[in-house]
Order: structure tokens, then C-alpha cells, then sequence
């Protein structure tokens, strides 16, 4: 897959010459929704023999209407998970657009002439409430006035799992209550995020839980604090773990938060090496306990209430 990055205005010769299928869309999470949007650009690609290419965006226009502050913005996907995804979905070309308050003040014409024209689409494929520019003006339903017969026009329509619409917001939600089952569910994969192995207090070794303390990039979306059952990668293996988001209460007051992994039939030291933690489900929020003897039993518990959880998945 090739991945292009745009500052607009962008010049012609950064764009390569092939038609293509363009998939339009901010796509965080590249859940089941958008992965409907990006299976019926490819069939289409494939019917008319051209590539498939999909423009997101590096970051999200809320970020630049100021509507929510760019320090607070967290990400299902980042960049590189998103970069990650498409490659999975047999992208053929990636254009990941600089979301500037230059690039925002295009009207809808100018975007389609210069996004989707420009870009030598044969065919735009978006979900039912892609907008590019406001709603009422840059609606799908306005698209085929802007399009002007120069390219073919697919929308999606709205992908649901019972009455609940497949949507990012709704696996925010999700995840803010640790529903992970729901979460994966709508993603149609397990939540991921990557990070660094880096040096904590080693209290847990001193508990007989050790743990690996993960730093995560700033931007990522964490779920709602407490414990999970978890899966860790280290070094391209698998391994069950009981993870904790959290602040340690049982010690101290005003610590920092930390996301911290003890991975269970592991007794190695891994510091430094970059780790994948899946979410698989939430087993109880962070508690504070009088003394260590409580905070051991309860970790003992949790430890065996990990390994029924795996057992009964059936996944290790």
C-alpha cells in the first residue's frame, strides 16, 4: 500500500496519474461500518479494474472548529494503527490529508473538484452521513449536483448490529462503561493499543504480581479504569494477562495514572520492548485496600477469574 500525505493546497505531481476508487471518510476505528464502506469500494474497484484508495485525515476536524480541545482529542485508532488497518483491508493507496483551517475552508464544490476529481476518482464510495463541509450544503444528497456526471457516486447505508447503529461514538460509549464484548463487537476485532515497556515502582514483584508497565502513546483511547482480562504480544507471542488502568490508591495518594500488565506464566524482563495489549473484558474497577493481604487476595482472585474467562473463550 502506498500512503500519501497531503498539506493542502497539494501539487498534481503528488498525486499519482490511475484512476481509482476513492473511499471517503475519518474512519477512527475502521470499524464494522467503515469496513462495509471499504469491501463495497473494492468490489467496485475490482469491477471497473482500477485502485482502491481511501483519504482520511491526520487528525479529527473537531480538533481545528475548536469544538474539542486538540490536548483532550483521544483516538480509537492512531495514525499508525489506521495506516495498519487499511493495509489489512487490501488498500491499494492511502492519502492521509493534514486537516488544517485552510483545508477546512473549502467549499463543497472546490473539495470535490480538487478531492475527488483531483484525485482522479472514477467512483466516490462513502457511508450515508459523509459530509464535507456543512451538512446542509455538503450533504450525500448534494454530491451528485457537486459530482457534475465526472464520477460515479456509491453511499452506504447506515450498518447496525440489532437496533444500534455501528458508529464510533457508540464504541466510545461502550467503552467509557468497559464494555469491551459490546466495543469488539462493533469493531469487528479486539481493541489494541501498543506502547513501551518501561520501569515502574516494581511493587507488584514484591506482591508476587509482577507487572509490566506500559507506556501508550497520548493520543490513544483507553477504556474505562479497573481491571481486565487482557492479551499481551511480546515478541510475537501471545501470552494471558490481567491488566489494570489505573492510579494504585492502595499506596498512595495523587499518583499518576498507569496501565500496568501482569502477564500470567511469564518471568521475564522485558523493558524496552514495544508490547500490543488486547481488551478483551472488564473485570472489576480499581478498589483500595486497608493493607497488602487485602490487595493479594483480591489479585488472586482476579488472576483466577482471568483464566476462567480465557477458558471459557476457548482462545489460549
Amino acid at each position: 500500500m502506498e500512503v500519501i500525505n497531503i498539506h493542502h493546497p497539494y501539487k498534481n505531481t503528488e498525486i499519482p496519474k490511475d484512476d481509482v476508487v476513492l473511499v471517503l471518510g475519518f474512519f477512527d476505528g475502521v470499524h464494522l461500518g467503515h469496513q462495509k464502506v471499504i469491501e463495497t469500494a473494492r468490489e467496485e474497484a475490482d469491477r471497473k479494474n482500477v485502485k482502491l484508495a481511501v483519504m482520511t485525515f491526520n487528525h479529527h476536524p473537531s480538533v481545528v472548529f475548536q469544538k474539542i480541545d486538540h490536548k483532550k482529542m483521544k483516538y480509537i485508532t492512531t495514525v499508525e494503527q489506521k495506516v495498519k488497518r487499511m493495509e489489512e483491508a487490501n488498500v491499494d493507496i492511502l492519502y492521509i490529508v493534514e486537516f488544517t483551517s485552510a483545508f477546512a475552508g473549502l467549499k463543497p464544490q472546490d473539495f470535490v473538484d480538487q478531492y475527488i476529481v483531483g484525485l482522479h476518482a472514477v467512483t466516490a464510495v462513502a457511508g450515508f452521513d459523509y459530509t464535507y463541509g456543512k451538512a446542509e450544503i455538503a450533504g450525500m444528497s448534494h454530491l451528485p449536483g457537486y459530482a457534475k456526471e465526472r464520477f460515479d457516486i456509491i453511499e452506504v447505508p447506515k450498518q447496525t448490529q440489532g437496533e444500534d447503529k455501528i458508529s464510533s461514538t457508540n464504541i466510545r460509549k461502550m467503552m467509557a462503561e468497559g464494555n469491551m464484548e459490546g466495543a469488539n463487537a462493533f469493531l469487528g476485532y479486539t481493541y489494541e493499543l501498543s506502547g513501551m515497556v518501561v520501569h515502574g515502582d516494581k511493587r507488584g514483584r514484591t506482591l508476587g504480581f509482577p507487572t509490566a508497565n506500559i507506556k501508550i502513546p497520548q493520543k490513544s483511547l483507553l477504556p474505562l479504569g479497573g481491571v481486565y482480562a487482557v492479551k499481551i504480544q511480546v515478541a510475537n507471542n501471545w501470552y494471558m494477562g490481567m491488566a489494570q488502568i489505573g492510579y494504585n490508591i492502595t499506596f498512595e495518594k495523587d499518583r499518576p495514572m498507569t496501565i500496568e500488565v501482569n502477564i500470567l506464566d511469564f518471568d521475564e524482563d522485558i523493558y524496552g520492548e514495544q508490547v500490543s495489549v488486547q481488551w478483551c473484558h472488564f473485570l472489576r474497577k480499581e478498589m483500595k485496600f486497608d493493607g497488602v493481604e487485602g490487595l493479594i487476595t483480591q489479585l488472586k482472585i482476579d488472576e483466577e477469574d482471568t483464566r476462567k474467562y480465557f477458558t471459557y473463550k476457548g482462545v489460549m
